[in-house]
């Protein structure tokens, strides 16, 4: 409520402006379920999550994002637009720009956050990514919500044909098991139920991780690591984690990674954003594994 009485001037502001000739519409589903009605041929767009951000600049006219959040650093074009907060999102700010569709992935914008903004007139379309292969069809329902689906199919299409060029070598008859780290202190990592979980099978891995968590990205003790004495582990370089981490618990010195010095660093843009640059990840797993 609170948030609504601060935006009336806005929208009192907003309604002062010329009216523009009736668009059209179409009533769609995001992969929440939620049911958005959307302009058309959108000419304002921005996104909350640098993933969608990066997907955007793939499909979209680029001169219709007005906008970007604090970590987008890809494309570098990216970093002439504007920047609207989104922890938390500048709900205010955002209004102001006028958007006419907001682009968020599932578990990055609270939903309430949403509601709000769709209260006043801004819809917000959440996009959800469990396998690379949603990451393509994304891109493919971006360009049709965009009024682009021709660039959208092309996109998807030529991932999709990188894709399988990439993963026709033989697999190993033993796939070696990955854990990795996203945090130290204390020890998060990529659970089942995420994105890496079929990069890492695509690249010719599997996560350590088998069990299903609640949370996405689940904290770990040092006993559970141990029971799963991963072949590698990502988080940094040997030198790097040998230092810190296994500074820090001596006694995961005993799990497979560290007694063959499988340790590596991966580049976190690509591990944590479920984009067009998707299948670049899979390649650098993929080579990470060859080591």
């Amino acid at each position: 409520m609170r948030f609504l009485l601060l935006l009336l001037p806005l929208a009192a502001l907003l309604g002062c402006q010329p009216a523009p000739e009736q668009a059209a519409t179409v009533v769609t589903t995001d992969d929440l379920g939620r049911r958005l009605t959307l302009p058309a041929q959108p000419r304002r767009v921005l996104a909350l999550a640098p993933s969608m951000t990066e997907m955007l600049y793939a499909v979209a006219d680029t001169a219709t994002i007005v906008a970007r959040v604090p970590q987008d650093n890809y494309p570098a074009a990216v970093l002439q637009k504007p920047v609207v907060n989104n922890y938390p999102v500048d709900l205010e700010k955002l209004v102001l720009l006028r958007p006419d569709i907001v682009f968020t992935i599932d578990g990055i914008t609270p939903v309430d956050d949403a509601q709000r903004l769709q209260e006043v007139g801004v819809p917000v379309f959440y996009q959800r990514f469990r396998l690379v292969d949603d990451v393509f069809t994304g891109l493919e329902k971006l360009g049709r919500l965009l009024g682009r689906p021709a660039r959208g199919r092309r996109v998807a299409d030529s991932l999709r044909t990188e894709l399988k060029a990439l993963v026709a070598a033989p697999k190993r008859a033993a796939p070696p098991t990955v854990l990795a780290i996203t945090w130290q202190d204390p020890i998060y990592c990529y659970g089942q139920n995420t994105l890496f979980t079929d990069q890492i099978r695509l690249a010719g891995g599997q996560n350590a991780v088998t069990e299903t968590f609640p949370q996405p990205y689940p904290a770990l003790t040092r006993e559970y690591i141990l029971k799963l004495n991963p072949d590698v582990l990502l988080g940094g370089t040997f030198e790097k984690m040998d230092s810190t981490f296994f500074k820090n618990y001596p006694e995961l010195r005993r799990i497979k990674a560290y007694q063959n010095r499988r340790v590596f660093a991966i580049t976190g843009n690509l591990m944590e954003r479920p984009g067009p640059r998707v299948v670049e990840a899979v390649r650098e797993l993929q080579q990470l594994l060859k080591k």
